[in-house]
């Protein structure tokens, strides 16, 4: 069951790696018709969290108390944002982590995983993480927090998420993975990092089979053309589709144009004309503002994906064409497959729902980790001739 699921990013996860959803929530109309276009089979409760009563998921989607395997999701972060200049703990947005809880309580799922910034750390001094794990233990649940960080997990992106993982049947630490790539933070890379671990990969590898597309150009569906894979990473976003969906990206203003063209790839607004630049950033330091009017680099890593693809406020540049990122593009980078499509025709809409998502990959693999530590705990109940009981995995 996936609470404040935006388009399913957490959701697509958790399939990939064979579970069940059964069910969603979410108030934003729109994330809600993408997440039913890509999950018929689940029930979708579109509506405020607040009015979202335990008993009507157990109802609607056939479940007992206590027999959800795990409910996952991330109750919206700007409050807690090191973005947000006002970021606060106090605010209807800034608790709704409490409604997580109460739900929490009613369904009593073995095992949780919730999703933030890493803001939500600090805010309130620590206040905010430690009444959500002191709840979770008056539940029965053993907690656990830990930031992740994108591109360990495959995906073509700098993003640190924080993740709250709890169960009620065995240790919480089972339920975080093991990075399966190297790491990006130079922290990591100077200490030395773990043998075996696969290569980043990059934006090239990502993306650079997708069709040319121009300024405000490219099609809602398109066939995929003549282009063929040349990553792993590839070879699994085309699986299931021989057509591009929402490979569609923003028209740029002609002042925005004028601008992007003196960037080269890698770089950012740094190398626009200082006459070219918007009033307040012809003020800015060089220091500021990096990743402003940045064009992505294809040997790197794009930045992390905020809600809009705005080259005035973030790398959203295409490396090799004069354009912003397409939906499809900034999907990619978040590690959705190709045959995930995004509804409606609101190209705004759609980077949105892309910068909301928790990366596929990084669900795919804690999806991987819970699913392990529940066939263990299934296990070990079975040598209990007191409470012998089956696992079906559904989230």
């Amino acid at each position: 069951m996936d609470l404040f699921a935006g388009a399913g990013g957490l959701a697509v996860g958790f399939r990939n790696a064979g579970w069940a959803v059964v069910g969603a929530n979410d108030i934003d109309k729109d994330a809600g018709a993408t997440f039913r276009l890509n999950f018929p089979e689940s029930v979708f409760f579109e509506g405020p969290v607040s009015l979202l009563t335990a008993e009507t998921v157990l109802r609607e989607c056939g479940l007992k108390e206590g027999e959800l395997d795990c409910l996952i999701g991330g109750p919206p972060c700007q409050s807690f944002s090191y973005n947000n200049h006002q970021r606060s703990e106090i605010g209807t947005r800034a608790r709704l982590f409490e409604h997580y809880l109460r739900i929490v309580r009613g369904l009593r799922p073995k095992t949780l995983i919730m999703e933030n910034v890493p803001g939500i750390l600090t805010i309130g001094d620590g206040s905010v993480i430690e009444t959500i794990q002191s709840e979770l233990k008056s539940l029965g649940y053993a907690s656990d927090v830990e930031i992740l960080s994108a591109e360990e997990f495959g995906t073509p992106q700098v993003r640190r998420r924080v993740f709250i993982v709890a169960s009620r049947i065995g240790a919480p630490a089972q339920l975080l993975p093991q990075p399966t790539h190297r790491s990006a933070d130079p922290r990591k890379i100077k200490a030395g990092q773990r043998k075996g671990l696969k290569h980043l990969v990059t934006v090239h590898k990502a993306i650079g089979d997708l069709p040319h597309i121009s300024n405000g150009g490219g099609e809602r569906a398109a066939p995929r053309g003549g282009s063929r894979p040349f990553s792993e990473f590839q070879r699994m976003a085309r699986s299931g589709t021989r057509t591009v969906f929402n490979h569609v990206c923003h028209t740029l203003t002609e002042v925005n144009l004028k601008r992007i063209v003196h960037v080269p790839e890698g770089g950012n607004w740094r190398d626009i004309p200082r006459d070219l630049l918007p009033a307040g950033m012809q003020r800015a330091k060089l220091s500021d503002h990096t990743k402003r009017y940045g064009r992505l680099s294809r040997d790197g890593l794009a930045s992390t994906l905020l809600t809009k693809c705005d080259p005035h406020w973030g790398a959203y540049v295409h490396p090799t064409e004069h354009r912003t990122i397409s939906v499809r593009e900034a999907a990619r980078l978040q590690g959705f497959p190709d045959a995930f499509q995004f509804a409606g025709n609101c190209l705004g809409k759609h980077y949105e729902q892309v910068g909301n998502a928790v990366p596929v990959p990084v669900a795919l693999a804690i999806a991987g980790a819970v699913a392990k530590h529940l066939v263990k705990s299934a296990a070990l109940e079975s040598e209990d001739p007191v409470n012998n009981e089956s696992t079906k995995l559904a989230a």
